[in-house]
């Protein structure tokens, strides 16, 4: 490594310790090669010279920090990603949440939520929606925040469609939406039971008592140990029985098996043991 790289890994080191100290965002553990590579995109964004003035601005503006973490923790979504899980999630999953009262859901890094309106969406064809409660978070705002919106464009739309079909949809994609001007927003009926807000999973507990948690596509951006102390997280979030969803290329450590066990484990669907 010369000088001037070494400094520089110096420099981000401190960029992330002002970040935890400052606003109480720990992205020490992240994938360094990730949490590097987007620290220098939005370097070249910012129009600043090097990491040491990030510094200096991140620490006395909070609402530029605001922009530079949705930055730093974008997550490429997408609604019925991977359709297999959902096909699965639908034929496997749903017959057993058919037998409680009411459900309570959690998207752990909902991103911009176009996850969390497919759950809705699926919850509604499946007649359990009037009975959900579906809580979606993030650690960025503006990510809650368009997540409640829940707009997208019409480029959007027609993936998204073509996942819906691929994954046993049992209408029409376009009865969910409205229309217009090169976007669509979702419909107000999918929006009423769910409930958007701030949530970093580096730090903040578990909301409890889940009959299901989806924390997908999320994991991979952390380092070994602080994944793994979400997974405890997310695990002390589930009620007795309830399904822990990861992404595709995720999954859980060794010696999880007293907490969890293999549901689906091709679609990365795990159940919480009974007596956990």
């Amino acid at each position: 490594m010369n000088q001037g790289s070494e400094a520089e890994s110096i420099e981000i080191h401190l960029v992330l310790e002002a970040i935890h100290r400052r606003y109480g965002y720990d992205l020490r553990e992240y994938v360094p090669d990730t949490i590097e590579r987007r620290l220098r995109s939005a370097l070249a964004r910012s129009g600043l010279r090097h990491f040491g003035e990030v510094t200096h601005r991140l620490l006395h503006d909070p609402a530029w920090f605001a922009n530079l973490l949705d930055q730093l923790t974008v997550q490429v979504s997408d609604m019925f990603r991977d359709p297999p899980f959902y096909r699965v999630f639908r034929e496997r999953v749903v017959p057993l949440l058919r037998t409680y009262p009411e459900l309570k859901l959690w998207h752990a890094g909902c991103a911009t939520g176009e996850e969390v309106y497919a759950t809705a969406i699926l919850l509604s064809e499946e007649e359990l929606y009037e009975r959900s409660q579906i809580y979606a978070t993030d650690v960025s705002a503006k990510a809650i925040e368009s997540a409640r919106d829940g707009v997208y464009t019409q480029e959007q739309a027609t993936a998204f469609a073509a996942n819906y079909a691929l994954a046993g949809g049992k209408r029409c994609f376009e009865d969910y939406v409205v229309s217009g001007y090169g976007r669509i927003a979702m419909r107000e009926p999918l929006k009423k039971n769910l409930v958007f807000f701030q949530h970093n999973l580096a730090t903040d507990y578990a909301i409890g008592q889940m009959n299901v948690i989806f924390c997908r596509n999320v994991l991979f951006y952390f380092e070994r140990g602080l994944r793994e102390r979400v997974l405890g997280m997310l695990g002390a979030g589930l009620g007795r029985s309830g399904f822990l969803c990861l992404g595709a290329t995720e999954g859980l450590p060794e010696d999880s098996g007293a907490t969890f066990g293999s549901f689906a484990p091709r679609e990365r669907i795990f159940r919480k043991s009974g007596q956990a």
